[in-house]
């Protein structure tokens, strides 16, 4: 794909490609939710894309390089989308963008709970996470049991804010 470049400087080349309201929001739901199919990506989201929106930027994640696309040997009719390295080598400013949207931003606790543990867990969970969707999206070796894995993590974060704050959930006045 031919992006038309107003200069070279990396920031602006960077916003080219992820300065429409959803591409990392797509790529965020990719790594972080494990979703790689249409249907998933198009339901699973909370800011609601519609689905031309997703398959144009789907099309156009293909085309920078940053997905591929492949059918489903579970379902004929289904594709299966993959990160790439250059996708998956964003984990490190997608937690560097959740650590400065915490700070300055009104984020609710359940769903920026995620973005606490990868500031706090740091470069090594970052690496952590970048190999392990390497395993995921590219087929790497990888030593990790499933239960293990920094999503797993992530996810167990979010479930027990969740659940704290559940209507009717005890509250630990020790916290």
């Amino acid at each position: 794909m031919s992006i038309d470049r107003r200069s070279g400087c990396p920031i602006n080349l960077s916003l080219e490609v992820f300065g429409d309201r959803w591409s990392l929001i797509i790529l965020r739901d990719m790594i972080f939710g494990g979703k790689r199919h249409f249907r998933d990506l198009l339901n699973g989201s909370l800011e609601g894309i519609a689905s031309n929106i997703l398959a144009d930027r789907l099309k156009r994640l293909m085309e920078l390089g940053m997905l591929t696309r492949a059918n489903d040997p579970t379902h004929k009719q289904k594709a299966i989308y993959s990160l790439t390295e250059m996708a998956i080598t964003l984990v490190p400013i997608l937690a560097h963008l959740g650590a400065w949207g915490r700070v300055w931003l009104p984020v609710s606790e359940e769903l920026s709970i995620r973005a606490e543990l990868l500031e706090k867990g740091g470069p090594p969970m970052w690496e952590k996470f970048m190999d392990e969707l390497r395993h995921e999206h590219l087929g790497t070796p990888s030593d990790t049991p499933p239960e293990a894995t920094v999503r797993a993590t992530l996810q167990a974060g979010y479930e027990a804010v969740a659940a704290r704050k559940a209507p009717g959930a005890k509250c630990d006045s020790r916290a």
